[in-house]
């Protein structure tokens, strides 16, 4: 019998878009079990928490499981990439590709990675058409500034930044002095 085929697709998820929904479902084709690694990095100034972000990907992948028959899970970390890999006994990290600007980076990242660990390999997935030019960032600036992202996300994800997104309103008019919670 041959040792389940495990890959990592990690990534901060903040929040979950299309784009990330699509490298899930074509990765949990590839592999037996798929971690889905959600980065804390506070460092980046999240708009979720880690633990909302954990919630947000539980929900959405739950289809993408149930069509693939792939045993997906997500799971927080706050290591170094390839000790978590390590602990969850992956063999593959799953990177998505939106542009010629991504592989640069993320090429590096691979070779760090594979120096660190050759018994990883990383495994570049395309964005596929329709979803590569989504990225968190992107959905987040649009919101902030009440634009429509209904199309990047899903309705789960898009009621969660709308509420994040007015409570940051709130709490800056707040801040500002310039009104109440209730103007």
């Amino acid at each position: 019998m041959s040792a389940a085929r495990i890959a990592l697709y990690p990534g901060t998820f903040d929040p979950v878009t299309k784009g990330h929904l699509d490298i899930i479902g074509r990765a949990a084709r590839l592999v037996d079990r798929l971690v889905i690694g959600v980065a804390a990095n506070a460092g980046k100034g999240p708009l979720f928490a880690v633990e909302e972000r954990v919630a947000m990907l539980e929900r959405a992948i739950a289809p993408i499981a149930a069509r693939n028959g792939t045993v997906i899970e997500v799971q927080a970390f706050d290591s170094l990439l390839i000790h978590f890999a390590r602990r969850i006994e992956a063999r593959l990290i799953i990177r998505g590709l939106r542009a010629v600007s991504d592989f640069e980076y993320e090429f590096q990242m691979a070779g760090m990675n594979a120096r660190l660990d050759p018994a990883v390999e990383t495994v570049f997935l395309m964005a596929s058409e329709g979803v590569h030019f989504i990225s968190s960032r992107f959905v987040k600036e649009i919101a902030r500034l009440s634009g429509d992202v209904s199309p990047f996300v899903t309705p789960d994800v898009l009621a969660a930044v709308s509420a994040k997104v007015a409570a940051e309103g709130v709490a800056a008019r707040l801040a500002s002095g310039s009104g109440s919670a209730h103007d």
